[in-house]
């Protein structure tokens, strides 16, 4: 070993008491490549007695250098942080899983029990996880509650493996009494995209105990997102949530606003640059309004445009949470309505050929086999003499044959059968216990589904920019009359009602042919939203 790297290893044990059970050779930059250059750290572990945090961050170890390290570590059954990022800077990737594999090990041999493990910044990629896979699975690992492997490299394969050591170190821990609890889990810039995410999301959803996931930068879409939101709602506990730089997207957004009414402890959620579009913004707005430990919302960075940004900081103030609402000075703009569809169809396109669905967006209603005689007739010929048709049965053959579970079809089936309103009493009484009945089953989804309706429905209207293939239907009386109806009965719900009356009261212009219409739904919204006026 060359004099002046023993003059560095010397200095740098000189520093090694930090605090009580921790040695440090933090930032050292040493390089450490076989046993004679660890001699001395060696001895100082070996020497420590109640040994409990081992901090080697900012230095280089090789394989023999790390084997003599285990060799340590093998009595060391106190241990309980290994602050091990940034290890293996300028180490073929190759030797990486070995030296892993020897330090894991040892903890499994000492019988410590592992409360951090931070591996962050090594970028060994797929093949460092399985060089960590064994001890997750391990004993070492039932106790864990800080995971951290930023900038890994681990791709949507170390994503799976990771995912599955998870799952059976929390079954495995499980099975004994005590199972995993871990609460801090990192893992940004690792490429996972929806795979990976995906695989995660349901290990976090077994545990049930996670209160800090950050997990920006990761190419994940809203697929991925969706799977991550749901799988916090079973993470009641959870304080901080950081997916920045994902692509949300609209259907991601709303997935994630769902997930929050069920997140009571909620401190800090950043989903900032996700390409989340101004009504999703809003509806994640409302959704943190009861949150009453929420100290920071970022939504920088997404796809609102300059009205938007207006809205959701109006909408954060009239709730009297503006102060909780981060910066939007580095806003992307409205995205361009054809580059919005063409994301919009190779996201959809690709989910589609993953599930082998075949593709039947452009059918408004989805028909059953056995479709009803006079309901097809209905659905190929919309008038009010074939409404009236139907029967006293109608409501139920409506509801039988409209997939209410798909947002997009429901809104097409509100305005078509609305555009039939009139003052006729039997047409109007028709038209009106119809809608009542297909929106009551819709609105009895999930709150996802139920905001992609509604979402859908102001861009038919024209009250908000189109994304994907939806488009504006020339807006009748009737569907605004029917829409009026509706918010005011019990399965409206009130945040919708709220949403609605937003971008009525932003975007009335485009409902300018139908004015009368339009100020007298403005005015029950206004009345809905505040009985007192």
């Amino acid at each position: 070993m060359a004099s002046d790297d023993i003059a560095l290893l010397a200095e740098a044990l000189s520093k090694t008491h930090v605090g009580y059970g921790e040695l440090s050779y933090k930032g050292q930059g040493l390089k450490l490549d076989n046993t004679e250059s660890v001699k001395e750290l060696v001895r100082e572990i070996e020497e420590y007695q109640g040994l409990r945090a081992l901090r080697l961050e900012g230095n280089t170890v090789g394989v023999e250098a790390a084997q003599a390290i285990a060799k340590a570590l093998e009595c060391k059954d106190q241990l309980q942080s290994c602050h091990w990022s940034d290890m293996f800077t300028g180490r073929l990737r190759s030797e990486i899983p070995t030296a892993l594999r020897s330090l894991g090990s040892a903890l499994m041999t000492a019988g410590a029990r592992l409360r951090e493990l931070d591996l962050s910044d090594n970028a060994f990629g797929p093949d460092g996880i399985k060089g960590i896979e064994t001890l997750l699975k391990s004993s070492a690992c039932h106790s864990l509650q800080e995971l951290r492997l930023n900038n890994c490299g681990m791709g949507i394969g170390g994503g799976k493996i990771l995912a599955a050591a998870l799952t059976e170190c929390h079954e495995q821990s499980s099975a004994l009494g005590a199972p995993l609890k871990l609460k801090v889990f990192q893992a940004g810039r690792n490429r996972l995209e929806n795979e990976g995410a995906t695989a995660l999301a349901l290990a976090f959803q077994l545990m049930g105990s996670l209160e800090e996931v950050h997990m920006p930068q990761n190419g994940i879409n809203h697929a991925g997102v969706t799977a991550l939101a749901t799988a916090m709602q079973h993470n009641p506990h959870l304080r901080i949530l950081n997916l920045n730089d994902n692509t949300f997207t609209k259907r991601g957004a709303l997935a994630m606003a769902q997930a929050l009414r069920h997140l009571r402890t909620v401190q800090e959620l950043n989903l900032s640059f996700g390409e989340i579009t101004e009504a999703a913004a809003l509806v994640l707005a409302q959704a943190v309004q009861d949150k009453p430990h929420m100290e920071k919302l970022d939504l920088n960075g997404n796809c609102l445009g300059e009205e938007g940004c207006e809205a959701l900081k109006e909408t954060m103030d009239n709730m009297d949470r503006a102060d909780i609402l981060a910066s939007l000075s580095d806003d992307e703009g409205e995205p361009d309505e054809e580059e919005d569809e063409e994301v919009e169809d190779e996201e959809n396109g690709k989910e589609m050929k993953e599930k082998g669905v075949k593709d039947d967006r452009e059918s408004p209603v989805k028909l059953e086999p056995t479709c009803h005689p006079e309901i097809l007739s209905f659905l190929s010929s919309l008038t009010a003499e074939t409404l009236l048709k139907l029967g006293d049965n109608r409501t139920g053959l409506i509801q039988q044959h409209v997939d209410v579970s798909d947002p997009d079809k429901v809104a097409d089936a509100f305005l078509r059968i609305s555009s039939l309103y009139s003052d006729d009493h039997e047409v109007k009484k028709a038209v009106l216990e119809t809608i009542d009945i297909l929106l009551k089953k819709a609105f009895s989804g999930s709150s996802l589904q139920t905001y992609s309706f509604l979402s859908t429905l102001l861009v038919m209207l024209g009250l908000l920019k189109g994304e994907g293939k939806v488009k504006k239907v020339q807006v009748l009386p009737g569907h605004l009359l029917v829409l009026e109806h509706a918010v005011q009965q019990d399965y409206f719900p009130q945040d919708h009602a709220t949403l609605l009356d937003t971008f009525v009261a932003r975007h009335g212009k485009a409902l300018k042919s139908c004015s009368h219409a339009r100020d007298s739904l403005k005015s029950t919204l206004e009345r809905r939203i505040s009985p007192e006026c």
